[in-house]
């Protein structure tokens, strides 16, 4: 099958692209061309003076920013998706956006989770004794929200479109919602759990967004591959397959720890590798001629353009520290993030 070969296309980025607000941290991008001809990116943010890790969970929301161009800079216009109260599934904290458009209708998928009690502050959660978290984090749960417009008003659900399966291989927690709309509306999406073997992702399908989604496979997609373990996918159709990208959590596939590896399926539930199996380093090129290793690259996602992909959106975090030598950085050692766009070229 004749595949896109993402690595070779990613072009070098202004440090200025995409979406960055000094008071927030900021995860999970995913942009959009509006109505309107702008293009919109929806993101995660927190307060910057809560730590990076904890805090997202008990104090994200998803934010929609706007610029004039496909690569930003952005600029913050509103919250999509707040605190709408503990009673909610979604109540107390919302994350992870992924923003697809099928006909006239929006459709924003999201994590969420919900805890009871006030949100706690930076001393509460460097304590050690975090129940809140704990409570809210075993409550994440997979939700879909709706607009036919991309300014809303957005339809959020009194129900997840996905929940953890107790006493099966996804029961801690179902989290990367990655959709996918295929040609006749019909939708695929993916999602990662984790497992005592490590991080493994699974696949549900709607005939279309209010439809329910259901699993295609009971168990993991990648069950069979000895030693793979990865997360935050995103998953296009191109043509007559299926393209994933996801990141390589031991590196073990691609080559690179928390690399991108690239994977094609007929049927979205079967997947082979790339013959490149390479889809994206962490070591980021910049238009003045620099590079960084970033500290974190994580939640790739792709906008799309006539059918072919046209920029990403990564997760970005720069280090306030020395990367360990194990290479797995700590989030709460990071002094700054973003959501950064990176180009590709034609």
């Amino acid at each position: 099958m004749e595949y896109y070969e993402l690595n070779s296309h990613i072009c070098p980025a202004e440090y200025n692209y995409g979406f960055e607000m000094p008071d927030y941290w900021v995860w999970c991008g995913s942009a959009i061309q509006g109505e309107d001809g702008r293009w919109h990116m929806f993101s995660a943010r927190w307060p910057k003076n809560l730590p990076f890790f904890r805090g997202y969970v008990v104090a994200s929301e998803i934010v929609r920013a706007s610029s004039d161009t496909p690569y930003g800079p952005y600029t913050f216009e509103e919250v999509v998706l707040p605190d709408r109260g503990e009673e909610f599934w979604d109540g107390r904290m919302t994350h992870n956006p992924s923003i697809v458009k099928f006909g006239d209708t929006y459709a924003l998928f999201y994590i969420g989770s919900t805890y009871h009690g006030e949100r706690p502050d930076y001393d509460i959660l460097t304590s050690g004794n975090t129940p809140m978290v704990d409570e809210c984090y075993a409550n994440i749960k997979i939700g879909i929200a709706t607009s036919k417009s991309i300014f809303g008003p957005w339809e959020r659900r009194d129900v997840p479109i996905l929940d953890r399966r107790p006493d099966n291989w996804d029961c801690t927690v179902v989290t990367n919602p990655a959709p996918c709309v295929l040609d006749d509306g019909s939708v695929l999406m993916y999602y990662r759990s984790n497992t005592p073997k490590g991080l493994q992702i699974g696949v549900t399908k709607a005939k279309d967004f209010n439809s329910p989604f259901e699993r295609l496979s009971d168990r993991p997609i990648f069950e069979a591959y000895e030693g793979m373990t990865v997360e935050d996918p995103f998953v296009w159709q191109n043509n007559d397959h299926i393209e994933m990208i996801a990141k390589d959590y031991n590196g073990k596939i691609c080559g690179e720890l928390w690399g991108g590896v690239h994977m094609l399926s007929r049927d979205g539930v079967h997947f082979e590798f790339a013959p490149e199996r390479k889809a994206y380093s962490r070591t980021v090129r910049f238009a003045d001629g620099t590079e960084k290793l970033a500290y974190h690259f994580e939640r790739p996602n792709i906008t799309m353009k006539d059918g072919k992909p046209y920029f990403i959106c990564a997760a970005y975090g720069e280090d306030g520290a020395e990367m360990p030598p194990n290479g797995s950085p700590s989030f709460d050692a990071m002094s700054m993030s973003k959501t950064l766009v990176l180009p590709l070229k034609d």
